[in-house]
């Protein structure tokens, strides 16, 4: 619930920044403070490594409303989903403690839009995330990277390198289209 609450608050201040100062650039680092609280935390009394994910979808929300990609996607009936996700962990963060939820956008490959995501204490990276996300259409089928890009006026001299192995990542964790039955190994 507190999750919920949260996401409408960060979404409601990002409303409000597009319309005092105008739109950012998609392509900028978007940048979100925010404070650990008590629902974030584990038994260990850090953040959870699940809350992460949760804490880096609030980056995503701020970046894509803020940037007017949300309302440009919206309009068209599409929706973001997270096809796959890998993070790495370097130090907790700990109850009240201040922390910025950096966001980027790094590039695309023939499917899908990668994404950067930090938590960032006084300029030291915490936590680091990868995102693989796709676009789908709310009356069935997946947005194609090339429709996506005509939506949000893509600048093609704009450098968006996807690191060659977050590409093999990428690729690599894809899960099968088919339904396949689940491997025997696990018995």
């Amino acid at each position: 619930m507190h999750m919920i609450l949260r996401t409408m608050l960060v979404l409601s201040r990002a409303r409000r920044g597009v319309r005092r100062k105008g739109a950012v650039d998609p392509y900028s680092v978007g940048r979100l403070a925010l404070r650990v609280l008590p629902s974030d935390l584990d038994i260990l009394n850090h953040v959870n490594n699940g809350v992460y994910f949760s804490l880096f979808d609030l980056g995503r929300f701020d970046l894509l409303m803020r940037s007017g990609l949300w309302k440009s996607i919206t309009e068209r009936g599409w929706y973001p989903v997270v096809a796959s996700e890998t993070i790495t962990f370097r130090k907790s963060l700990t109850l009240w403690q201040r922390f910025t939820v950096e966001t980027r956008i790094l590039g695309f490959d023939d499917r899908a839009f990668y994404l950067e995501h930090r938590a960032v204490v006084k300029g030291e990276i915490y936590t680091q995330a990868f995102i693989r996300a796709r676009f789908l259409k709310k009356s069935g089928g997946t947005v194609s990277v090339t429709e996506l890009l005509d939506a949000i006026g893509h600048d093609n001299d704009r450098d968006l390198t996807v690191p060659e192995w977050l590409v093999r990542w990428g690729k690599d964790a894809v899960l099968p289209s088919t339904r396949q039955p689940a491997p025997s190994d696990w018995e």
